[in-house]
């Protein structure tokens, strides 16, 4: 195969630059954001969907794959390509942000309360071993490992694979998150030896952890780059708001070297995609465009924060497509009124024109960033959009 990375053009003014990483399943044109499929599926669209709104890459989970089918019956299956019948490039991530959600909780749990979150935690040890959690669908014990969590993957079968890592989130101190990267990063050496072990021909991330902290993102970064992994993840606590998660993305891009594709985890805001491409990141992944859609949160290029909520009165009557900037099969054929109706009578259907508009929509969002880099035309795309 040929190198895993190329760098088709930089722009002038930033660190953004169109590429592509070539896998065994195709290329993947960057700057992209890969579209979250957790359970093998994206909710509501099949495969063909996919192809046709422009989706470059599916991530797919390991914990919960590994939970029910389990690893064992997708690699029956051919592997996961075949068990969704899908023939493009695949991600999947470890595991370990799941994991630990359910023990330090999610940036919403944070906010909420910090006691009810630990009262309800499902994770029942974490050692240098790896993590010890318990089951949501039928309560048994479960063990997740550095080397159980690359085997699990290379059973699974997608392309790009990530590491084992402990995900920290923002409220704990410095001193825990200085452990936990440490820790994450013995846990690195350890997939990498399985992985070589396995003979895999897929292509493992390393991930850079230090929290909000710019010495552990810096020991993180150079350890990362010394481990010489295919590609990177950016991944941790990015902080409490958008202005902090640019400086910790900032932090880590200054000092990268920028042979491989970076992919920075879990971001997918129409605002964040730009910051992240500007400071030289190549892929996204965020599940916000299909949880919106299900929601009745639309994207819409006409409103001033690029998003509609379908289910409130003035849509009632509109006779207008969700956007009339938008080429999607479902601006193109069906109104807001009608998808408003479809909501208020909560009809399946929508929630499934809704997803297929906003892949749609962000897809074309990311072409059009891309082709603005190779255009030399990226220092005015953020304007254009209003963003």
């Amino acid at each position: 195969m040929t190198e895993f990375f190329t760098i088709q053009k930089k722009d002038a003014n930033s660190r953004a630059r169109a590429g592509v990483i070539h896998t065994l399943h195709g290329d993947l044109e960057t700057p992209c954001l890969m579209t979250v499929g957790t359970k093998a599926t994206v909710k509501t669209l099949s495969t063909e969907d996919l192809k046709k709104v422009g989706v470059g890459c599916v991530l797919c989970n390991t914990y919960h794959l590994h939970l029910y089918p389990g690893e064992d019956l997708v690699a029956k299956m051919g592997g996961l390509h075949n068990f969704m019948h899908w023939d493009g490039p695949m991600f999947t991530d470890s595991g370990g942000f799941q994991v630990f959600s359910m023990g330090h909780g999610t940036v919403a749990d944070e906010i909420k309360s910090s006691e009810k979150r630990h009262s309800r935690s499902r994770v029942l040890k974490i050692s240098e071993e790896g993590v010890r959690f318990q089951s949501y669908l039928d309560g048994s014990h479960k063990m997740l490992t550095p080397e159980s969590s690359i085997q699990i993957q290379h059973k699974l079968g997608a392309d790009m694979i990530a590491v084992f890592d402990e995900c920290t989130p923002f409220h704990v101190d410095k001193n825990y998150t200085r452990q936990s990267m440490e820790m994450t990063h013995r846990w690195l050496d350890r997939c990498i030896a399985e992985h070589k072990k396995l003979h895999s021909s897929q292509a493992l991330y390393g991930i850079i952890q230090g929290g909000v902290y710019e010495d552990l993102r810096t020991i993180s970064t150079d350890f990362i780059e010394q481990a010489n992994t295919p590609g990177i993840c950016i991944g941790g606590s990015l902080g409490k708001d958008k202005p902090q998660m640019y400086e910790v993305v900032e932090m880590v891009m200054q000092r990268l070297s920028p042979e491989k594709p970076v992919h920075l985890l879990g971001i997918g805001d129409l605002d964040d995609l730009i910051a992240g491409v500007k400071r030289g990141v190549d892929t996204f992944d965020c599940v916000t465009p299909t949880r919106n859609a299900r929601h009745g949160l639309l994207f819409c290029s006409e409103s001033s924060d690029k998003k509609i909520r379908i289910t409130n009165a003035p849509f009632r009557e509109d006779q207008n497509p969700i956007d009339v900037n938008c080429t999607c099969e479902v601006c193109k054929n069906y109104s807001r009124a009608y998808i408003h109706y479809l909501f208020r009578a909560n009809e399946f259907l929508s929630i499934r024109l809704a997803t297929y508009h906003n892949v749609h929509f962000i897809q074309n969002f990311m072409k059009e960033m891309r082709q603005a880099i190779l255009e030399d035309r990226f220092d005015g795309f953020e304007e254009k959009w209003g963003l």
